[in-house]
Protein backbone atom coordinates (compact mmCIF):
# COMPACT_ATOMS: atom_id res chain seq x y z
CA UNK A 1 0.00 0.00 0.00
CA UNK A 2 2.49 2.44 1.15
CA UNK A 3 5.70 0.75 -1.27
CA UNK A 4 4.44 3.29 -4.29
CA UNK A 5 4.53 6.23 -2.06
CA UNK A 6 7.78 6.12 -0.87
CA UNK A 7 9.95 6.91 -3.82
CA UNK A 8 7.64 9.68 -4.19
CA UNK A 9 8.16 11.16 -0.98
CA UNK A 10 11.79 11.36 -1.06
CA UNK A 11 12.16 12.35 -4.83
CA UNK A 12 9.23 15.26 -3.16
CA UNK A 13 11.55 16.27 -0.36
CA UNK A 14 14.77 16.38 -1.90
CA UNK A 15 13.72 18.68 -4.14
CA UNK A 16 11.51 21.06 -1.93
CA UNK A 17 13.51 20.73 1.26
CA UNK A 18 16.71 18.74 0.95
CA UNK A 19 18.48 20.29 -2.22
CA UNK A 20 17.64 24.25 -1.35
CA UNK A 21 18.99 23.37 2.19
CA UNK A 22 22.15 21.26 1.60
CA UNK A 23 22.42 21.02 -2.28
CA UNK A 24 25.15 18.81 -3.38
CA UNK A 25 26.68 18.51 0.40
CA UNK A 26 23.70 15.68 0.71
CA UNK A 27 24.16 14.15 -2.99
CA UNK A 28 27.52 13.14 -2.37
CA UNK A 29 26.94 11.93 0.74
CA UNK A 30 24.25 9.26 -0.34
CA UNK A 31 25.79 9.35 -3.94
CA UNK A 32 27.01 5.80 -3.65
CA UNK A 33 23.93 4.59 -2.02
CA UNK A 34 22.47 0.94 -2.99
CA UNK A 35 19.45 0.92 -4.72
CA UNK A 36 15.86 0.35 -2.92
CA UNK A 37 15.13 -3.57 -2.32
CA UNK A 38 12.56 -3.76 -5.09
CA UNK A 39 10.66 -6.83 -6.75
CA UNK A 40 7.64 -6.83 -8.82
CA UNK A 41 4.33 -7.99 -7.26
CA UNK A 42 2.79 -11.46 -7.33
CA UNK A 43 -0.61 -12.55 -7.41
CA UNK A 44 -1.82 -15.48 -5.36
CA UNK A 45 -1.34 -18.35 -7.28
CA UNK A 46 2.08 -16.59 -8.32
CA UNK A 47 3.10 -16.36 -4.93
CA UNK A 48 2.37 -20.07 -4.01
CA UNK A 49 4.33 -20.76 -6.92
CA UNK A 50 7.28 -18.72 -6.32
CA UNK A 51 7.45 -19.61 -2.69
CA UNK A 52 7.58 -23.66 -4.18
CA UNK A 53 10.53 -22.43 -6.69
CA UNK A 54 12.34 -20.64 -3.51
CA UNK A 55 12.14 -23.06 -0.77
CA UNK A 56 13.07 -26.15 -3.58
CA UNK A 57 16.57 -23.93 -4.14
CA UNK A 58 17.72 -23.09 -0.76
CA UNK A 59 19.85 -25.26 0.85
CA UNK A 60 21.30 -25.11 4.06
CA UNK A 61 24.73 -23.65 4.89
CA UNK A 62 27.45 -24.00 7.48
CA UNK A 63 28.93 -21.17 9.35
CA UNK A 64 27.97 -17.93 10.33
CA UNK A 65 24.89 -16.57 8.39
CA UNK A 66 24.78 -13.40 6.77
CA UNK A 67 23.74 -10.21 8.61
CA UNK A 68 23.09 -8.56 5.15
CA UNK A 69 19.40 -7.66 5.41
CA UNK A 70 20.18 -6.52 9.12
CA UNK A 71 22.67 -4.32 8.21
CA UNK A 72 20.91 -2.27 5.38
CA UNK A 73 17.34 -2.04 7.66
CA UNK A 74 19.96 -0.32 10.25
CA UNK A 75 21.32 2.12 7.59
CA UNK A 76 18.07 2.54 6.19
CA UNK A 77 16.45 3.76 9.90
CA UNK A 78 19.45 5.89 10.00
CA UNK A 79 18.89 8.10 6.72
CA UNK A 80 15.27 8.03 7.62
CA UNK A 81 15.78 9.49 10.78
CA UNK A 82 18.04 12.13 9.77
CA UNK A 83 15.57 12.58 6.68
CA UNK A 84 12.55 12.84 9.81
CA UNK A 85 15.42 15.42 11.75
CA UNK A 86 15.50 17.81 8.40
CA UNK A 87 12.02 17.91 8.24
CA UNK A 88 10.61 18.52 11.89
CA UNK A 89 13.64 21.46 11.72
CA UNK A 90 12.39 22.65 8.14
CA UNK A 91 8.65 22.98 10.02
CA UNK A 92 9.57 24.29 13.49
CA UNK A 93 11.87 27.36 11.34
CA UNK A 94 8.53 27.57 9.43
CA UNK A 95 9.30 26.79 5.90
CA UNK A 96 6.90 24.90 3.62
CA UNK A 97 7.07 21.39 2.88
CA UNK A 98 6.02 19.02 -0.09
CA UNK A 99 2.99 16.95 0.34
CA UNK A 100 5.16 13.93 0.42
CA UNK A 101 7.56 15.29 3.35
CA UNK A 102 4.14 15.99 5.53
CA UNK A 103 3.34 12.30 4.91
CA UNK A 104 6.49 11.09 6.31
CA UNK A 105 6.24 13.11 9.01
CA UNK A 106 2.74 11.88 10.04
CA UNK A 107 3.25 8.59 9.19
CA UNK A 108 6.63 8.03 10.27
CA UNK A 109 5.59 6.07 12.92
CA UNK A 110 4.23 3.16 11.33
CA UNK A 111 7.48 3.45 8.89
Amino acid sequence: MFSGMLPQAISALKKSVLDPLFGDNLMRKYANEKSPLRSELFSSGQMQQHAVKLARSHKLTEGEPSEQLLKRLAENETVLIEVHGLLTETVRIKKRIAPAGEWLLDNFYLI
